[in-house]
């Protein structure tokens, strides 16, 4: 995992989890705060379904630099500046 900036990773999992809608219900897998140095199969099963399983449909991606909002609709982040 060297090219996965697992602190974005770890940032981005705590904003999704203190998003709350009445009409939405999803769990947020607990990925610990550092990358662990044995990546046992929980933690992989956990790191998977963060990648891989969640699905922002609306919403925004915010730049960490800039702080600039990219709107997301139907599942597509417009990126265009």
């Amino acid at each position: 995992l060297p090219k996965l900036d697992y602190s974005a990773i770890v940032q981005a999992a705590r904003q999704l989890a203190s998003y709350e809608d009445a009409n939405e219900v999803f769990t947020v897998p607990d990925l610990p705060d550092l990358l662990p140095e044995t990546l046992d199969d929980v933690f992989l099963t956990a790191l998977y379904k963060f990648l891989f399983d969640l699905h922002v449909i609306e919403g925004h991606l915010v730049c960490p630099d800039t702080g600039r909002k990219f709107p997301i609709k139907e599942g597509v982040p417009n990126m265009i500046l």
